[in-house]
């Protein structure tokens, strides 16, 4: 590639400069793409991306502060570098009520910037990423540009563009947008939504079960709102009850009334062979004493119990959903 002077060519992955570097010169990208990343840690957060016609690194102009994150290309790139020397020689023949305005542009955008900084970092210690209000949150702004701005794919799937989601999530909800990525991330291991890579800086997100993304949120919602001895109470341990109950209680079926009859006996007996790990009779006296499922029925040579299979197949879907979220927060785990 021809390369023309005032120019810089980048491979992929090259820096063009370091966070800590002294600022000299502003740049536009000309071809490819570049990330301003910052370092946390041992990794790299990208803060952003820059395509084609976009500029970066010019508000060092005015303070000549050290730059504040790195910049990478992403695929081999060509950046035009527009020394702040020449643009100082510019910059003076400006009109002094210009040269004001500019400034004082040039001040706003920083400090918007440093809170939108603010916003992308974690909290620090051992806060939890996402207390009980922060997961709903976070699902009701996917839920919400959704039903906005959603299309349909050929699989009958609602897509979206991420920067919509970016954008409601940092500039309405002002929520640091390296939380939803992470609760993006745990969704997305449970099979319930797909952020796909479109190249060029371009995201999209693909939501698998809108609908039960949605009935999450409305539901946990009304229950973090409602008096405590009002809930109905699911605790971790419950999770592979409930996995249990919704399985045989789906072999078994449910009746005109909803109910679902299940043998406990002949689960204690086949749980490890059919799931994978063993549930006893003594593991359901829990869920009886908060009235999810009946108290067991003596029958000849086995126990049962009964239960509405809908509403365990939602608390089921719920409840391993706000735990999954839980067992993978760094705050809480980290």
């Amino acid at each position: 590639m021809q390369v023309s002077a005032g120019e810089k060519q980048l491979k992929k992955g090259d820096y063009l400069f370091k966070e800590g570097d002294a600022s000299d010169a502003a740049y536009l990208v000309k071809l490819g793409q570049i990330n301003i990343v910052k370092t946390k840690g041992t990794s790299e957060l990208v803060l952003t991306t820059l395509n084609k016609g976009q500029m970066f690194g010019e508000m060092a102009f005015f303070d000549q502060k050290p730059r504040s994150a790195s910049a990478r290309a992403s695929q081999d790139t060509v950046v035009i570098s527009l020394p702040f020397i020449s643009l100082n020689a510019q910059f003076q023949t400006f009109p002094q009520w210009l040269k004001l305005m500019v400034r004082t542009i040039n001040e706003n955008l920083r400090k918007a910037n440093l809170r939108i900084k603010n916003l992308e970092m974690a909290q620090k210690g051992d806060e939890k990423q996402f207390p009980p209000h922060m997961i709903t949150r976070l699902g009701a702004i996917i839920t919400l540009v959704c039903r906005q701005y959603a299309k349909t794919n050929e699989s009958g799937h609602h897509v979206i563009n991420f920067q919509k989601i970016r954008d409601y999530t940092i500039q309405i909800f002002q929520t640091p947008t390296n939380r939803m990525l992470k609760f993006i991330e745990i969704m997305q291991g449970m099979q319930l939504l797909k952020l796909e890579d479109l190249g060029e800086g371009r995201q999209q997100l693909v939501l698998f079960q809108h609908q039960l993304l949605a009935d999450f949120v409305d539901y946990y919602n009304k229950w973090l709102f409602t008096e405590e001895s009002k809930r109905v109470t699911v605790e971790a341990k419950d999770i592979k009850l409930l996995k249990t109950l919704q399985h045989y209680g789906e072999q078994a079926g449910a009746d005109d009334k909803g109910k679902a009859k299940v043998n406990l006996t002949q689960i204690q007996n086949d749980s490890m062979k059919d799931l994978g790990y063993l549930v006893s009779i003594g593991d359901w006296h829990g869920l009886i004493e908060r009235g999810i499922i009946s108290e067991m029925i003596s029958e000849a040579t086995s126990v049962s119990t009964l239960f509405e299979l809908a509403e365990i197949q939602k608390l089921y879907s719920f409840w391993n959903i706000v735990y999954t979220i839980e067992t993978n927060d760094p705050g809480v785990n980290g």
